[in-house]
């Protein structure tokens, strides 16, 4: 049987709180492979497996069926092992005895097929495989999988691509724990990941904002002579502009050309974003003319990136002067270009006008969608033009698009803007049974209205709801509800939520 190497792989790296320490660790001998081996079938169990590797060699799925019943593990991964060479073969055979008696699958014989198919390349299929075994909630699963992977490894001739694969898919299924004490391991045994799954991983942390450790990991990759690609640096850039560094992130810029690897579209458009982001518009726009000089078309990204940025600032002016030049590079707006202005408008008082530009969509054939009608719906709603934003909500029904939680807080607000707290309120509950959510400021805006029309008990009606739902109030809006309840002669109410409330937040 194959020898276990549990002492070896016990996973000495937790994510986040050691990853550091443990991609600073001194550089170590590396491990020899192991050699794992099975014993040779014999007897009984050597024309078993030479009948049945005939059947399979020459398609004969037939009478393989009729050999199902005598199928043993060991078995199994002797058959497996003679045709290891024939990828297409092996992958029918182990579908095939799955479908029979899964029960002789076990980490060995999936560790088998998994040499097979990544030497082949064949990595959309091992990984469908590593995700089926790892989808377990066994926390020593996925060292054992390495184990036995790893074991079997010169058995089955593999390549380190295999580990490459193991890698990759902890990255996908975005296990980091799992990922890095996987890293860790390749390096013990002489392995390094391909620059690609370096990039799954990189780019995993940075869908939960793990900005520190993708960069830390950045510079591990590049201590172990991984030679880094324009997406990598890439997500270099984003991250240092993410955390706001923004000198360190034009530095990586400049430096890529030095590396042999020369900044695409993409890296613009990631470098003008931070620029943007931090107000610094004449930077980003000298960014825009050096794509041009550098051979580079600007694109509905590097547009929509500067009309954002000017829209976020109440710079319409300046966003309308982007959205032209962009017309004339014969670069077609889209429906994130006009979400965005029709949000710049709503926001800074100017709906008509946003409305205008609904209307371009349309006739342009620009597909709307539900970020739009939201947009429109808040700029009539924060104008007091409820009946407007009414028409709007009816507009959704006929582009077969359902209010969402945006959609509901916005005419919740359009409506505490007329004083309609009750009005408002139905609309609260009519949000909570189509199943949307309502966030602390949608609470906030209703406590704050009912507020203003004296009805205090309307107010903590709201604010017990908002507690119901692990929320509380801002201190300013709690204020104002016990001051009002003060003067309304309920101090011993005032005193009671008030104490409730720093109660829920010091939890």
């Amino acid at each position: 049987m194959i020898r276990s190497v549990s002492n070896h792989l016990k996973v000495k790296s937790f994510f986040p709180i050691s990853f550091l320490g443990n991609l600073a660790r001194k550089k170590r001998n590396v491990i020899p492979i192991p050699h794992g081996t099975i014993p040779e079938p014999k007897g009984q169990d050597l024309d078993f497996v030479n009948v049945a590797h005939s059947h399979l060699i020459h398609s004969d799925w037939g009478k393989l069926e009729k050999l199902s019943s005598g199928f043993t593990p060991f078995r199994f991964k002797h058959v497996l092992l003679k045709i290891k060479k024939d990828y297409v073969l092996s992958y029918e055979f182990y579908k095939w005895v799955q479908l029979k008696n899964p029960k002789f699958h076990n980490l060995e014989t999936h560790s088998m097929i998994l040499h097979v198919l990544t030497k082949h390349r064949k990595f959309k299929s091992s990984q469908s495989i590593m995700k089926d075994i790892l989808s377990s909630r066994s926390i020593d699963l996925p060292h054992k999988l390495f184990e036995a992977i790893l074991y079997s490894y010169r058995l089955c001739d593999s390549s380190a691509l295999v580990f490459d694969s193991l890698f990759k898919t902890h990255a996908h299924m975005k296990k980091f724990r799992n990922a890095t004490a996987t890293f860790c391991h390749m390096k013990d045994y002489g392995f390094l990941p391909t620059i690609e799954s370096c990039n799954a991983y990189m780019s995993s942390l940075h869908s939960l904002n793990q900005e520190k450790i993708a960069l830390a990991f950045y510079k591990e990759i590049r201590k172990n002579g991984i030679m880094p690609n324009v997406y990598t640096m890439n997500m270099v850039i984003y991250a240092h502009c993410k955390l706001g560094s923004l000198e360190k992130a034009l530095e990586v810029f400049q430096d890529m050309a030095s590396m042999g690897i020369f900044p695409t579209a993409a890296s613009h458009n990631i470098l003008m974003s931070g620029y943007c982001n931090k107000g610094l518009f004449t930077s980003a726009v000298k960014l825009k003319a050096l794509m041009d000089k550098n051979g580079l078309k600007p694109d509905s990204v590097t547009y929509n990136t500067l009309i954002n940025g000017f829209c976020k600032q109440g710079k319409l002016h300046d966003a309308n002067k982007v959205f032209s030049e962009m017309k004339a590079a014969r670069v077609p707006p889209n429906t994130v270009t006009y979400n965005t202005f029709i949000n710049g408008y709503s926001q800074w008082g100017n709906s008509e006008m946003g409305y205008e530009l609904y209307e371009e969509m349309l006739k342009d054939g620009v597909k709307v969608d539900i970020v739009t009608y939201n947009a429109l719906i808040l700029g009539f709603c924060k104008e007091g033009k409820t009946k407007k934003a009414a028409i709007m909500v009816k507009e959704l029904d006929k582009q077969n698009l359902a209010p969402n939680s945006s959609t509901y807080s916005a005419l919740i607000l359009g409506q505490c803007k007329r004083k309609n707290s009750e009005r408002a309120f139905q609309l609260y509950k009519s949000m909570i049974r189509n199943g949307c959510y309502p966030t602390s400021n949608t609470f906030e805006i209703l406590i704050s209205s009912f507020c203003q029309n004296r009805d205090f008990d309307g107010a903590v009606q709201v604010l017990r709801e908002m507690l119901g739902r692990s929320m509380a109030p801002g201190p300013e809006i709690l204020s104002e509800l016990c001051n009002g309840l003060c003067q309304n002669g309920n101090e011993d109410l005032a005193v009671s939520l008030r104490n409730e409330v720093e109660a829920r937040c010091r939890s």
